[in-house]
């Protein structure tokens, strides 16, 4: 029988789905809830649900993470003694077109979250945070020890909002949380909102790609599987105050109370031109490139340091590029049913 009770909000989305398993296997009973919105194809977050639905201890639940009285009532049906806020309005670009959509979602959907342990008490609160918090910083590889106060998105500023109410629940209800920094995560399953998934389908098809800033950008690619290891890890982790924690030279990563940040990144940028060549390579098909300036809110390059995932639970990430985009080309052809 499952030991632990644990809610994952956004269980139908890429990266819940994930965990979702991944938990599952460890021996979770996992209550997911998701609001199965449109955003992208419902008809991939439904097969989705139909995996995770053949595991005996899976729950699920729908409901919107902005809608208060569902917040309060699954609390309540339930005695979680872990919660992972995975749910958000996704997107970095979607947010200058669809700017109240973030707001509901990120802000008032992560409160309820908040209110929700902060009534029910859980042992753990871990919520998804995002690389894109580190903004206008240059200053490589970004840590969690640095300041994150320049965000170039609004998504990037409510990210950084969820840190901020976070870290005050902390404070004054004693609530443990963690908030993790997800890396350009990617891997079978994945949204077909980001560059891979796009990149794959538009090749495939004979469509050019849209490639950013003439291609001159590197990111820090991270193959899901490594990013829900990590989770894994940590959700267990109780955060807790740092004793050595000064409120004259504060460390943005942990606090007096019970509080902590992490990055998960794979630690090894990777030119987006390499990223496309090795997607060819699996593809055994040739990019039409549509080179394009910068976005608005784009940054050039994302590098993470890993050294606190490390110390306090012995992992980081290591998944080789190449391995997987061959997972995810494998996974798509055969999901999609193309011949290739």
């Amino acid at each position: 029988m499952p030991s632990k009770v644990v809610l994952i909000t956004g269980s139908a989305g890429f990266i819940g789905f994930h965990l979702s398993q991944k938990l599952l296997a460890q021996h979770y009973h996992v209550v997911g809830l998701d609001n199965l919105n449109d955003y992208y194809d419902v008809s991939l977050k439904e097969s989705r649900l139909e995996v995770l639905k053949k595991h005996t201890h899976f729950t699920f639940v729908k409901g919107n993470l902005h809608d208060r009285a569902c917040i309060e009532k699954i609390f309540s049906d339930f005695k979680f003694d872990y919660v992972v806020n995975l749910a958000a309005q996704a997107g970095l670009r979607y947010s200058i077109q669809n700017p109240h959509a973030y707001i509901e979602s990120n802000v008032q959907g992560f409160l309820n979250i908040l209110e929700g342990c902060r009534y029910h008490q859980p042992a753990h609160l871990v919520y998804a945070s995002s690389s894109s918090v580190y903004g206008a910083n240059k200053q490589m590889p970004f840590s969690v020890h640095q300041s994150v106060d320049h965000p170039i998105s609004l998504y990037a500023a409510t990210k950084k909002s969820n840190e901020l109410m976070a870290h005050a629940y902390s404070v004054l209800y004693k609530i443990p949380t963690t908030g993790l920094r997800f890396f350009n995560v990617y891997g079978p399953y994945g949204r077909p909102d980001m560059a891979l998934f796009i990149f794959t389908k538009s090749i495939l098809e004979g469509k050019p790609i849209d490639v950013f800033n003439h291609g001159k950008m590197r990111r820090d690619f991270t193959y899901v599987d490594d990013i829900v290891e990590g989770m894994s890890r940590l959700i267990p982790r109780i955060a807790e105050g740092n004793t050595q924690w000064d409120a004259f030279q504060p460390d943005p990563a942990t606090s007096f109370a019970p509080y902590r940040l992490y990055n998960i990144g794979n630690t090894k940028p990777v030119e987006l031109m390499y990223y496309i060549e090795i997607l060819e390579q699996k593809l055994g098909k040739k990019a039409f490139k549509n080179l394009m300036p910068m976005q608005d809110g784009e940054v050039t390059e994302t590098y993470s340091n890993v050294d606190d995932l490390m110390n306090d639970v012995g992992f980081k990430p290591s998944t080789p590029i190449q391995v997987g985009i061959g997972k995810f080309v494998d996974w798509y052809l055969d999901y999609y049913r193309v011949k290739n």
